[in-house]
């Protein structure tokens, strides 16, 4: 179920006339929403302050507290509906509350893919994307607060490696490897003539029959 009923709905982005599927669908890591659960919470501590203000000065309070909550539930609101989807076609990402942005790439163009991980981050599985690609795409050169960084890469690189764009490279059998060499052919000249037959050579041209003893 979805949380506050908000889900970006990634699947309407599909091609699906052209078969493609969802191999993965990334989720901002939990840690993506720690800062703003914390802004949320420091609400309570706004309104604690009514105790001790002027009576004239309590919209203070109220707004700061207001203003907290709101931001923060704004902020995880972005992060729930920031998803980064690798197909077997492409990689896009989809973000946005009021109004959605799709930014997309397709496998052909990523040359390669970095994955940075701060110590924080491997403390609680979390890392960053990089990606260089041929045209650096708006809303994809960075993608942050991946979960389990390294076997997303892989997926990638797997999808990469299935569409054939970049092939394995070929590896000899062991009946080729001892294989031996096929043997050179020998030249073998045109048989030269008898040194000791001493009779005129015969011209072509002369139809006559020749002797029984010099054919």
């Amino acid at each position: 179920m979805s949380v506050f009923g908000f889900d970006p709905r990634v699947e309407r982005h599909l091609i699906s006339d052209e078969g493609e599927v969802i191999v993965d669908e990334v989720r901002k890591h939990w840690a993506a929403v720690v800062g703003a659960a914390l802004e949320m919470s420091a609400s309570v501590p706004a309104l604690i302050l009514l105790a001790w203000v002027p009576q004239q000065l309590y919209w203070f309070p109220l707004f700061l507290a207001l203003f907290l909550f709101l931001h923060g539930l704004w902020r995880i609101l972005q992060a729930r509906m920031d998803r980064f989807v690798i197909t077997n076609m492409r990689v896009f990402r989809v973000h946005g509350i009021l109004s959605q942005r799709i930014a997309t790439m397709p496998i052909s163009r990523i040359l390669d893919i970095s994955v940075h991980t701060p110590l924080i981050g491997r403390v609680f599985g979390y890392g960053h994307f990089v990606f260089e690609s041929a045209a650096q795409d708006q809303g994809l050169r960075e993608i942050r607060f991946v979960g389990s960084p390294d076997e997303r890469g892989a997926t990638i690189q797997r999808v990469i490696q299935r569409s054939g764009l970049r092939g394995p490279a070929r590896q000899m059998g062991r009946s080729e490897q001892f294989e031996p060499a096929p043997a050179p052919q020998r030249y073998d000249p045109a048989p030269q003539p008898d040194r000791y037959d001493t009779s005129p050579p015969r011209d072509p041209n002369d139809t006559a029959e020749m002797p029984w003893w010099r054919s």
